[in-house]
């Protein structure tokens, strides 16, 4: 089975994203639960590093995060830099964090162990099914999935970048993007094995680029991610402008990976104005909540997100501090 992974930060390097710790560490023991319930391996912690010029916001945000929580790291300049880790090319001012609690995650292999689990548990699923509308009132829910009507006391939507088209009031509050992944074939495979080779992130000269190491020593994940575009009108084609784009930031950044894409695929996800989440009850809408949004690091946080969603609905209250969150910070849009 081919393993797509998942980049599994201890930390999230973007803005403010030291309030995200403390879920990181609830969700990796949530992982933990499920593979012992299923009896696979679905995440690795093969350590994670940022590199880049520690002037810049984000080095700056990540760094605090580390110092805030006491998080097992290493910093890197210089020659022992490049020592430690000479698949990466350096540029003078840059350093490399090693976050310990960071690696990866088996994604596909995650989802359907999930959902095997939940069955398990007394879940249905209904598989092959187009939503194609959320219609709320006051006292229950109208799904409609397939032409075919389900009336519910609560709703849940999760649907990513699809929220907008199903939930038109935040329309304006999410972006759906586009995303390219590339992968790229090593010159020398064992370099980029994962007792080697940390995921990595790196942000230079207007591109962002995120990794991780190869499994069966013929790809390499490293991708440039960025461009929106409307998730029902999603191009899956990828353009020789943005595989040249990536191409060349793997020729400055990874001198080890041949910079000619071997594989190329798009997804979607869902953004945010200011980059956090949108979890919780909708204002106005008291049996419909929310969890989208993600920004494009909510995968590694989805057992405690859903631990979050289901102590809500079925409680009516959240144990965790995600005030950051909060669907009512758009209310008034």
């Amino acid at each position: 089975m081919k393993v797509h992974n998942s980049p599994y930060s201890g930390q999230l390097i973007w803005k403010e994203r030291n309030t995200y710790v403390p879920l990181l560490f609830e969700a990796r023991d949530l992982w933990r639960q499920l593979e012992a319930e299923v009896d696979r391996e679905l995440l690795t912690l093969n350590g994670g590093l940022t590199i880049g010029d520690p002037d810049t916001d984000v080095m700056k945000s990540l760094l605090k995060s580390i110092d805030e929580f006491k998080l097992d790291h290493e910093i890197l300049r210089g020659n022992e830099a490049a020592e430690r880790f000479p698949q990466h090319r350096l540029f003078p001012e840059d350093i490399m964090v090693l976050d310990k609690n960071a690696g990866f995650l088996r994604r596909e292999l995650a989802v359907v162990s999930a959902v095997e689990r939940a069955e398990a548990l007394g879940a249905a699923i209904k598989r092959y099914t187009t939503v194609q509308g959320v219609y709320p009132d006051k006292e229950s829910v109208t799904i409609v999935a397939n032409e075919k009507e389900y009336r519910v006391n609560k709703v849940l939507v999760t649907t990513g970048a699809w929220t907008g088209k199903l939930l038109p009031r935040l329309r304006d509050q999410l972006t759906a993007r586009r995303l390219v992944l590339t992968k790229f074939a090593p010159k020398n495979a064992e370099e980029y094995k994962p007792e080697k080779f940390p995921i990595f992130a790196r942000m230079r000269k207007g591109y962002r680029l995120t990794g991780t190491p190869t499994f069966d020593g013929t790809m390499v994940k490293a991708s440039n991610t960025k461009n929106p575009e409307a998730p029902d009108k999603l191009n899956r084609d990828v353009s020789s402008e943005e595989l040249q784009e990536v191409g060349e930031a793997v020729d400055q950044l990874l001198p080890g990976l041949v910079p000619n894409p071997v594989r190329a695929s798009v997804y979607m996800d869902a953004y945010t104005e200011d980059d956090h989440s949108i979890v919780g009850r909708l204002p106005g809408m008291d049996i419909t909540f929310l969890t989208s949004g993600f920004s494009g690091y909510g995968f590694k946080m989805s057992p405690v997100i859903g631990k979050i969603a289901a102590d809500l609905i079925t409680e009516g209250e959240i144990r965790h501090s995600i005030g950051h969150l909060d669907p009512y910070r758009y209310a008034k849009a």
